[in-house]
């Protein structure tokens, strides 16, 4: 599998991004057709107003068997989406994929199970982000001191994040 060549790098929220995601979106629910059980949505940091972001779009897709998708990737591939599994996908049941390529990604998409549960606290953190401007700024502000501290270093910047993600779904979130 190539290797990932774009640094963690933190750049201020872009209106942009928001166009970007619906073409990718239009062009994956050509494909994926019947095998979504909702739309594709935008979530992650670069759908929330205001928010400082890495600039890779992520993308939810949910199916009702993530298996389903193996017959699509070829399609998938022809519309420059590839498949790019991450940590975590084959026990949790689900895919990912990016575009353009993996070593320098600009969306993310990742496909998961109607069943599971993780999806629904990646949208309920979502809105609770583009709710509360001092838990945007102070999880705006954790993004770039991570990513100054080691720009490389993927497994650590998501750890790094993970106790505000856990703090804001039990309702506070670190000062």
């Amino acid at each position: 599998m190539p290797e990932r060549l774009d640094r963690i790098t933190i750049v201020d929220h872009d209106p942009t991004w928001a166009a970007s995601f619906e073409e990718q979106r239009l062009r994956l629910e050509a494909v994926l057709g019947d095998l979504l059980t909702d739309p594709i949505a935008h979530i992650g940091s670069t759908v929330v107003p205001g928010l400082a972001a890495k600039p890779i779009i992520d993308m939810l897709a949910v199916t009702d068997d993530h298996a389903d998708l193996a017959p699509v990737l070829p399609a998938l591939a022809g519309i420059g989406w590839v498949h790019a599994p991450e940590p975590g996908d084959a026990e949790n049941r689900k895919r990912s994929l990016c575009h353009p390529d993996i070593a320098r990604r600009t969306h993310h998409l990742h496909v998961v199970e109607r069943r599971s549960d993780g999806w629904r606290e990646w949208l309920a953190f979502r809105d609770h982000l583009r709710a509360d401007g001092e838990a945007r700024d102070a999880y705006a502000a954790l993004k770039r001191r991570l990513a100054a501290e080691n720009d490389r270093d993927r497994p650590r910047y998501r750890a790094g994040k993970a106790g505000f993600i856990r703090g804001a779904r039990q309702g506070h979130h670190p000062r």
